[in-house]
């Protein structure tokens, strides 16, 4: 293939952005796949990531089949697989990354207007048959709903592989309780790279390019020329301008789509994924999900062929992708990691027995009955909380959709945080773990909410998915009693006969108890990843650490909604 290394891209306001194309040899027109963002494209992923790295070939060895992988990167396509499918790849560091110059400001509107000229350039290239493609993980799928919401011409398709929708709600702020993470994802794997970091940076072990660029910026032009992450979300606690603008406008997006999301996903892109697949405007679109961890599937035969078929009908004009491809297709969860691939017509099932099981704080139990007598359980948010558990199923069940609760809450302060997790147990009680997203021991699934933005969006919210504004705060009046709703994220479990799940009222993040393991951002993963919200400011234990009660039955009846999947 032909290679060419930093190709200007001339910004409308004169910045000039640097790409790299792949292309088939010879002449004639192909369709374009296209990535951007901020993590290197001249950064070997061997040599960056090789933890990732070894464990996903280890899973999946045929990923370096055909390829040598020397022009592999982190979350983007490898143009040794795709470029004899007959495409040409093109990687563009985004403004202030890599080697492309300028302020670094992560999903901002610039960032966004960026993506779409971009896109125009590729489109209208000699090589391009004037259809290009998006395609990429996480950020690099973060901003194809960012940049399909502005409609330009020559996009024709997008993938996002798991990627954020809302950056507020799905990232930053869960159910209003700030996380910490991408500040300090933003440290490690954006700031290294940032255009300017030069000869301190890598250098590509094969090709020699220094990731960060050749200028050789100090630590004080580095930081004039990147955006102060943590400030800004410190700022701004509340949906506002700010996550407006940093948020896909989903009404807009009418490009086809195939969203690919994660079971394991929570705290991150899952929950986008399935807003990108139901709220999207497209008239051509397809949800997938799937497990395992955040990066492997994309890489896979499995993850290869889904998204070949669905580019070659998109952007070739090949194939019979839409009689092929149900709407929905879900990699059905067993215990132990096993799946089983199924095809569905709709998000959530159509066919679903929204059941519910009700708090009896009494007896630490779920029941399917609410209870007559009233009863209050007192906890402290920064320990055990409170775990309930259900009866043993009779059967095995399936669970796979949103989910939602409905509690009620008094605080002994003007405020609480609530930390709703979903567990399974086996015979023996012992609780069933599964690999995440990020995380390789996550418990079935999470929710969140800051109490004292428990007012809800009447507009959006469904029985099964509470939705809240986010956009003022209601103080709690202490010692009175609140009715609050819990978005707690979709999952997917067939619950073997013999087992139960459980419910954790909590005020931290989840832990499983057992041996954390180490991450290059300071934190151990230890059940909720690096998806931790450990802000001791924003997270004061005078607020947040004040004792919580949680009232069941009588006419307190707090219950937990879920979605039963009978057999097709």
């Amino acid at each position: 293939m032909w290679v060419e290394r930093d190709v200007p891209l001339a910004m409308s306001d004169g910045t000039v952005l640097r790409a790299n194309v792949y292309r088939p040899l010879g002449g004639g027109q192909y369709p374009v796949l296209m990535s951007y963002g901020p993590y290197g494209k001249d950064l070997s992923f061997q040599e960056a990531y090789p933890v990732q790295f070894a464990a996903m070939v280890e899973a999946h060895p045929e990923i370096l089949e055909g390829t040598t992988g020397k022009h592999l990167a982190w979350e983007v396509a490898d143009p040794e697989r795709w470029v004899p499918f007959g495409y040409v790849l093109v990687r563009v560091d985004s403004r202030g990354s890599g080697r492309s110059p300028g302020f670094v400001d992560c999903f901002s509107p610039q960032q966004a207007r960026d993506y779409y000229e971009c896109i125009e350039w590729a489109g209208s290239r000699p090589w391009s048959n004037g259809k290009v493609g998006l395609s990429g993980i996480s950020y690099y799928a973060i901003n194809q709903w960012q940049v399909a919401a502005l409609r330009p011409p020559h996009l024709a398709a997008i993938c996002p592989w798991e990627g954020v929708a809302d950056w507020y709600r799905d990232a930053n702020y869960h159910g209003g309780i700030p996380s910490s993470f991408f500040p300090r994802l933003y440290g490690v794997q954006i700031e290294s790279v940032q255009h300017g970091v030069g000869s301190r940076g890598r250098r590509h072990p094969h090709f020699g390019v220094l990731a960060a660029g050749d200028v050789d910026l100090d630590e004080n032009e580095l930081m004039a020329n990147r955006a102060d992450v943590a400030e800004e979300l410190r700022q701004h606690p509340l949906f506002d301008s700010y996550w407006q603008d940093r948020s896909a406008d989903l009404s807009s997006v009418e490009v086809p789509v195939l969203s690919a999301g994660n079971w394991g996903g929570q705290a991150l892109h899952l929950r986008g994924n399935i807003d990108g697949f139901t709220e999207s405007a497209s008239e051509h679109k397809w949800l997938e999900v799937h497990g395992e961890a955040h990066w492997t599937l994309y890489y896979s035969a499995y993850g290869v062929d889904l998204q070949k078929r669905f580019f070659d009908y998109f952007l070739k004009g090949e194939g019979d992708w839409p009689d092929e491809q149900p709407a929905v297709s879900l990699n059905i969860r067993y215990p132990g990691e096993v799946f089983e691939l199924r095809g569905e017509g709709e998000w959530p099932l159509a066919r679903t027995s929204w059941t519910k099981y009700y708090l009896d704080v009494a007896d630490h139990a779920l029941s399917l009955e609410p209870a007559d007598e009233a009863s209050t359980i007192s906890y402290q948010p920064f320990g055990a909380g409170v775990t309930l558990m259900s009866p043993p199923f009779q059967e095995a069940t399936e669970i796979t959709g949103p989910i939602a609760a409905k509690l009620f809450i008094s605080s002994a302060s003007e405020d609480a945080d609530l930390f709703l997790v979903m567990h399974l147990y086996d015979f023996d009680g012992i609780e069933v773990l599964f690999e995440g997203a990020s995380e390789p021991r996550h418990p079935l699934s999470q929710g969140w909410l800051r109490a004292s933005h428990r007012e809800l969006d009447l507009a959006r919210t469904l029985a099964h998915r509470p939705a809240h504004s986010h956009d003022k705060v209601a103080p709690l009046v202490p010692g009175q009693v609140y009715e609050v709703d819990v978005e707690i994220w979709p999952t997917c479990i067939v619950v073997p006969a013999g087992y139960r799940i459980g419910l954790s009222v909590l005020g931290r993040d989840y832990d499983h108890g057992g041996q954390g393991l180490p991450t290059a951002y300071g934190v151990e993963m230890r059940g909720s990843g690096v998806n931790v919200h450990d802000d001791p400011v924003a997270r004061s234990a005078a607020v947040y650490g004040q004792p919580v009660t949680l009232h069941s039955g009588g006419q307190h009846a707090s219950y937990l909604l879920l979605p039963i999947v009978p057999p097709a």
